[in-house]
């Protein structure tokens, strides 16, 4: 047996030192997926209690999904630089502080600050990075496992916590619900002070599996921020780059951007209760857990750019049904939810490794960082393109026909990336 799996005996734990690191973390991510998925179910409430109109109300949540993906190049540095540990307590602090804050909140800007600025920066320094760096910092073996939990983390937040919010907005004030938020966020930085570490040294192990301390050190933070803008200048002049960043964007602003924040209240609008909505979406996340894992294993066995034109293509398809299925609110609502769901997150895999494909495996990762940020920004933009699309036009059909040609086109896009290996300019 390895050092690192039988080290529990020297601080008296009946498990290596690690699942314990990797239950927290889990926690933490949990609660930060739950805690994106929260905007959505306040857009209606907002709009009768404060009479603001739905471009205002998404315009706060645009600046939100967009730091949440313009933090995910550098948060590995500041990691690297803080520590773990330090990071997750910011983020929960700025989480609860945030959230707690806006039960008072009386102006536009106000809640811009808080849940735009705030919350965002706090969801932006608990995105799916940090699950990758708990991984390789605390385990050698059983990584691959712990890394598939971590990123379940986020889906089953949603689940969890869409139809818990939505029920609690039906027989409690939305205030109540954003400071109970709020303490549940405080709750788990208690926990996070008091159990979580760094690296497996803190407390005197290796990782588990491990029977040497590993001997590859982290790039310095200074050299890691130079190397992630190095990627991006060589980058940008590849045509293979910005057909993957336009189709990425193009997947933000349809899954987290549009049906993310306004399929609830467009649920609303067609007369269906926020909570039977909410409930709906979480069906999508349990599909989209499905059809991630999938597609993984489909990434695999096929060629990554046909997976992903018809990944697309059934999303376009999906969102110009979206409209009918509205109109009759009945089994084909469902219809569109266990397809919507199958394939919201199945862009991922093919994505990162038909990236790793054309960059290669060491600057792939790098690229597909900014790849994350630009699927972030086209979530910003189609989140409160569709507010003001709505406060214009008083519906989302003109919305969801949107995004369903945006997706045929990004279908278009990726079926002319060529998969060799691009050369970058020095």
């Amino acid at each position: 047996m390895n050092k690192g799996t039988n080290q529990q005996s020297r601080l008296g734990l009946p498990v290596h030192y690690g699942w314990i690191i990797a239950l927290i973390t889990f926690l933490v991510l949990l609660i930060a997926g739950g805690i994106r998925s929260l905007p959505t179910v306040f857009i209606v409430p907002f709009e009768h209690y404060f009479g603001w109109n739905r471009a205002i109300i998404t315009f706060p949540l645009a600046v939100n999904l967009l730091l949440y993906g313009l933090y995910g190049p550098v948060v590995a540095v500041l990691m690297e630089l803080y520590g773990v540990r330090r990071i997750m307590l910011l983020a929960l602090l700025l989480l609860s502080g945030g959230i707690g804050l806006s039960g008072w909140m009386q102006t536009p800007w106000q809640m811009t600050f808080l849940w735009g600025i705030i919350v965002g920066t706090g969801t932006g320094f608990l995105s799916t990075v940090v699950g990758s760096i708990v991984a390789v910092r605390w385990f050698v073996t059983h990584r691959g496992l712990v890394v598939g939990i971590f990123s379940a983390a986020g889906a089953a937040g949603q689940l969890i916590f869409l139809s818990l919010f939505s029920k609690l907005l039906a027989i409690l004030s939305w205030q109540t619900v954003v400071w109970s938020i709020s303490l549940l966020a405080l709750t788990v930085a208690v926990f996070v002070a008091l159990i979580m570490r760094n690296t497996p040294r803190d407390v005197g192990l290796l990782p588990y599996g491990a029977s040497l301390e590993p001997a590859l050190k982290p790039l310095p933070p200074v050299a890691a921020v130079a190397l992630v803008l190095k990627v991006l200048k060589r980058a940008l002049p590849v045509r293979e780059f910005w057909l993957l960043a336009g189709s990425f964007f193009v997947c933000g602003a349809t899954s987290n951007g549009l049906i993310g924040t306004h399929f609830i209240p467009a649920c609303v609008d067609h007369g269906l209760l926020a909570m039977t909505a909410a409930g709906l979406l979480s069906v999508a996340g349990v599909f989209n857990v499905m059809g991630a894992a999938a597609s993984g294993w489909l990434s695999d066995k096929f060629d990554n750019r046909w997976l992903l034109f018809w990944y697309y293509c059934l999303r376009g398809l999906s969102l110009l049904f979206l409209p009918f299925g509205l109109e009759q609110n009945n089994m084909s609502l469902l219809f569109f939810i266990v397809f919507y769901g199958l394939d919201w997150a199945a862009t991922v895999p093919p994505t990162v490794r038909l990236t790793a494909d054309v960059f290669g495996g060491q600057q792939g990762p790098v690229i597909f960082g900014w790849l994350m940020a630009i699927h972030q920004v086209g979530a910003a933009l189609a989140a409160w393109g569709g507010g003001i699309l709505h406060t214009w036009i008083g519906n989302y059909l003109a919305t969801f026909a949107a995004g369903g040609a945006l997706c045929l086109i990004a279908a278009g896009m990726v079926g002319v990336i060529r998969k060799e290996k691009q050369t970058m300019a020095e």
